[in-house]
């Protein structure tokens, strides 16, 4: 892969850090479960410190860093606060709502390893990867338990 590949590929990771942020922030919000609220608000700081760590991968490689998400995560987010009004902040169908998120995620990231990256920056995006993961499990787990004491 050449230079401006790697800076693309980064950018690209860099929306998907930023999708995320703004949409746990944004479902943190619409929750009525205190918890909940916690954890994405948490989440959504460990998907900004990502973003910013990708961010000055991009400069020290002589790039322009992406500083905003994207169109289709804007799109999700609206969705999530649509939903939100019309289901009255139901916590489960935001729960869904995040998982189908972090599925995104969970495929950016995955699309970005099928890649030849320098090692370092691999090393970098696998780290990340596992944080996505987690965060994808950590939320399904969620919306199970949310089913499990809605029967």
């Amino acid at each position: 892969m050449d230079k401006d590949d790697v800076i693309s590929t980064l950018n690209r990771l860099i929306k998907t850090c930023k999708d995320g942020e703004e949409g746990f922030s944004s479902s943190a919000e619409n929750v009525s479960d205190p918890e909940l609220k916690r954890i994405f608000n948490e989440r959504a700081r460990g998907c900004a410190l990502g973003a910013q760590k990708l961010q000055e991968e991009v400069r020290r490689l002589g790039g322009d860093p992406d500083t905003s998400g994207s169109a289709s995560g804007a799109a999700h987010r609206a969705w999530v606060n649509v939903k939100s009004a019309v289901t009255g902040k139901d916590d489960k169908a935001i729960l869904q709502e995040v998982e189908r998120g972090e599925d995104v995620a969970v495929e950016s990231y995955q699309k970005a390893l099928k890649k030849d990256l320098p090692a370092d920056i691999r090393a970098l995006v696998e780290r990340q990867y596992q944080g996505v993961q987690e965060n994808h499990n950590r939320v399904r787990d969620l919306r199970d338990q949310y089913q499990a004491t809605a029967k």
